[in-house]
């Protein structure tokens, strides 16, 4: 099938593209793994024993974890990667 400008299939490659990339970034979010911090690497105070528990491998107290959860993070957007109007910007 013509698909004007892009090659066959180019839709399709943009599409898993995208899933890639996000799956990516959901592995990245998998959490911490190892041994637990008795103290939190940002702000040096206690982490209670149940959280230690609970979370394997935790380096953040619930404050400093909460504050970069909370944080923007720019991503960039879906089904973007070599589309015309990306090209044309």
């Amino acid at each position: 099938m013509a698909g004007g400008w892009s090659r066959d299939g180019a839709v399709n490659e943009q599409i898993e593209a995208s899933i890639q990339d996000e799956l990516a970034r959901l592995k990245a979010r998998r959490g911490p793994q190892g041994e637990s911090a008795e103290l939190c690497v940002e702000c040096e105070e206690p982490i209670p024993e149940a959280r230690r528990v609970a979370v394997p491998g935790v380096k953040l107290c619930v404050d400093c974890a909460s504050a970069r959860d909370g944080a923007f993070k720019k991503r960039g957007g879906i089904n973007r990667r070599g589309s015309k109007d990306s090209q044309l910007k």
